[in-house]
Parts: structure tokens; sequence; C-alpha cells
């Protein structure tokens, strides 16, 4: 009994890269925030709105001064 070639599994050791894939920093909650220097207004409760941004990901978050 003959197995044919596009059934066989490739034995490969992953690379580092392809080990880390999903346990980044900010995959774990360890960001790099940087605050934005745009200063926004919130208009419902009066307040200036700080926004942070995280230089790796580049997700946002904001909090009320």
């Amino acid at each position: 009994m003959t197995v044919p070639m596009n059934k066989v599994i490739p034995f490969r050791r992953p690379s580092l890269k392809e080990k880390a894939r999903g346990r980044t920093l900010c995959g774990s909650g360890f960001h790099k925030w940087r605050i934005d220097n745009k200063k926004q207004f919130d208009v419902k409760q009066g307040r200036l709105v700080t926004i942070h941004r995280c230089e790796r990901c580049g997700e946002t978050k904001s909090t009320l001064k």
C-alpha cells in the first residue's frame, strides 16, 4: 500500500518567530503606552480626554482628566 505524496505531513521544527506568535508583550497585556498629543474635549462630561496609543500594536485607550 502506497501513500500519495500530497498526504505526507512535513516534519520540520517551527522557527522561533512561529513559536512566539500570539505570545507577544501586547498580547499578554504589556502595552507600551504613549500619550497622543491631540487633546480632545468630551462634550458630555466637559472634560479633557487624554488618548494613549500603544507604540507596538497601535491600540488606543482614553482617560479623563
